[in-house]
């Protein structure tokens, strides 16, 4: 034993660590709050005369896809028409052009998708025969390309036809 009966009091923890501990709560605290922040449901604003705008009907929304994807086919049209693009780069914007819109309407991945993966999900049959006949043989055939007039055709289809 030392020669010494004194108590000596316990080691003190520096004001750093204090800072830090407090340091840590409040950013536990300003996490808490944003989660609760971002996950509240949002309020709706109206304004005094004004009638609240409702959720969009599916039938409006497919109106506005046609539309807007009939305006591609259209696009592909003139470009092949006019010598930009040949008949069978034509084809392969034809069959992204459906694909693209099957995916935007449906949520089908149509755009990555082989012809047997959509036949097995039994999408609707135009799709199929429009890949089937008009867009698949004139991609990956060796020689010349399908005429894509009928692939056109077959595309308005798709488009027009889909529910």
């Amino acid at each position: 034993m030392s020669g010494s009966d004194e108590l000596y009091p316990p080691a003190q923890y520096g004001w750093g660590w204090m800072l830090l501990a407090i340091g840590i709560l409040a950013l536990l605290i300003l996490a808490a709050w944003i989660v609760v922040v971002l996950t509240r449901p949002k309020r709706r604003l109206e304004l005094a005369g004004t009638t609240p705008l409702g959720p969009t009907r599916t039938d409006e929304v497919l109106a506005v896809l046609r539309t807007e994807y009939l305006q591609q086919i259209d696009g592909i049209e003139a470009a092949h028409a006019s010598g930009e693009i040949d008949a069978k780069r034509t084809n392969l914007e034809l069959s992204r052009t459906v694909r693209a819109f099957v995916n935007e309407y449906s949520g089908i991945e149509a755009p990555v998708l082989a012809l047997d993966d959509l036949i097995a999900l039994g999408v609707h049959p135009a799709l199929i025969d429009a890949l089937h006949r008009h867009y698949y043989p004139s991609v990956f055939r060796r020689g010349p390309a399908i005429d894509p007039a009928a692939g056109l055709a077959a595309a308005r289809t798709v488009v027009t036809a889909w529910n």
